[in-house]
């Protein structure tokens, strides 16, 4: 009987990992296959040519990085923008659960549907859809410059998408607008698994409802906040290229400029593969040295650890 009941639960046991396994492929291929390009990040590498016919050069490419003023200073710049960035992200990273918390508290479903659907249609705009609508806005030609000169307000064209002044913060505003509401769903859950009851208790008790959401919903959804915090923290170096690539100007692109972008540039604008992958490569491994930091932190302050 002991037999059989090992035999069910290791058969389970097969089913179950069979479950994940495409996923795991998928991670697989995806993610850790194309970690075999960092090999390029040591040869002096020239397209369209075989890696088997360019020259080892160790770790020049890393040492290229800061081998002159004029490069340490590039770098210093391009550094500068990405921690501002995503600093000011960071620091605003509550904003998704405080906009979750409240949008909980619409008790009028249609128009609770409304908002939540209007502020997360926006993530599954593309970005340059997104600069689109910011030209047409904010051109100097456009609807927000034209409402101005008509009340009198200037008399001049405000360069907004021109402007190097402010460069970070806009940035920041129109990536959280476009994430928002897709980024309240995973706080909207995690309060939809909160225990109604508790509300129920601390209504009768005579809680009001900002009691409510101080003393059971905000410490309720807290570890989801923590976890995805720490994912932020991970991927503090990776701005994404999308969004600032559609932004950048001459005007501004010695503040826009980010860490991707600038691999980007390297790469497809000078034909600098062999350095574009070498920043990639230590771009990668800072952001795991910032997931086990984070991960250390959490556990000195929290007495949990996510990993």
């Amino acid at each position: 009987m002991k037999k059989t009941f090992t035999n069910k639960k290791k058969m389970r046991g097969y089913r179950e990992f069979l479950y994940i396994l495409p996923f795991v492929i998928l991670v697989l291929i995806f993610a850790y296959y194309p970690l075999y390009g960092w090999i390029y990040a040591f040869f002096d590498y020239r397209a369209p040519f075989k890696l088997s016919a360019d020259n080892f050069v160790g770790f020049k490419w890393f040492i290229s990085l800061v081998s002159t003023a004029v490069k340490r200073k590039q770098i210093w710049v391009i550094i500068r923008n990405t921690f501002a960035i995503s600093g000011l992200t960071l620091a605003f990273s509550w904003l998704p659960m405080i906009f979750a918390v409240f949008l909980n508290e619409i008790k009028f479903r249609p128009f609770k549907k409304i908002i939540q659907t209007a502020t997360t249609l926006p993530n599954f705009i593309s970005w340059v859809l997104v600069y689109s609508i910011a030209y047409c806005l904010f051109n100097s030609t456009g609807m927000v410059n034209t409402v101005l000169q008509s009340l009198g307000i200037t008399d001049d064209a405000i360069l907004f998408l021109q402007s190097s002044k402010h460069v970070w913060f806009t940035q920041w505003m129109w990536l959280t607008w476009k994430n928002l509401g897709w980024s309240a769903i995973m706080y909207i859950a995690a309060i939809s698994s909160v225990d109604e009851e508790m509300f129920e208790a601390a209504r009768v008790d005579g809680a009001t409802r900002l009691q409510c959401i101080r003393h059971i919903t905000i410490p309720s959804i807290l570890p989801t906040y923590f976890v995805l915090l720490m994912l932020s923290i991970a991927n503090f170096l990776n701005n994404g290229m999308e969004q600032f690539y559609v932004f950048q100007n001459a005007f501004n692109k010695e503040h826009i400029q980010v860490l991707d972008l600038y691999v980007y540039n390297l790469a497809m604008g000078s034909g600098g593969y062999s350095v574009s992958t070498a920043i990639g490569m230590l771009k990668s491994v800072i952001s795991v040295v910032l997931l086990c930091a984070a991960n250390g932190i959490s556990k000195l302050v929290r007495g949990e650890s996510f990993l």
